[in-house]
């Protein structure tokens, strides 16, 4: 059973700093891509950061220059470092995962998500 467990979020004021983690476990042949979203009340779920097994990123253009997204394989682990936070990033992130099984079937995973809050 694979599973992502998300951690890091809260609540930070304007300009702050958080840092979220989200890690895969389970037992599978190996992760691809893994990314962030957010989504908020009465919208779409939407892209933030994407890295691929290469780790190549992508970003929205909304966080671009502000929000860093990394990955860990040996921890299986991806990480979103977000900086110069703006009220407009308040929502709920969630970590996904492309994960090939021991069958070699791809399928797409997904976090619990965690609570990001920023206000003053």
């Amino acid at each position: 059973q694979v599973q992502l467990v998300e951690s890091g979020g809260g609540l930070v004021r304007p300009s702050g700093s958080l840092r979220l983690s989200c890690a895969a476990s389970g037992s599978f042949f190996g992760i691809n891509a893994m990314g962030w979203y957010r989504q908020v009340p009465g919208k779409q779920r939407e892209l933030v950061a994407l890295i691929s097994s290469g780790e190549n990123t992508n970003y929205a253009d909304s966080v671009k220059g502000r929000f860093t997204i990394s990955r860990d394989n040996a921890k299986k682990a991806v990480y979103l470092q977000m900086n110069s936070l703006k009220p407009e990033d308040t929502a709920v992130y969630y970590c996904n995962a492309d994960i090939t099984t021991w069958s070699r079937f791809q399928d797409i995973y997904w976090g619990q998500g965690t609570q990001v809050t920023v206000s003053s």
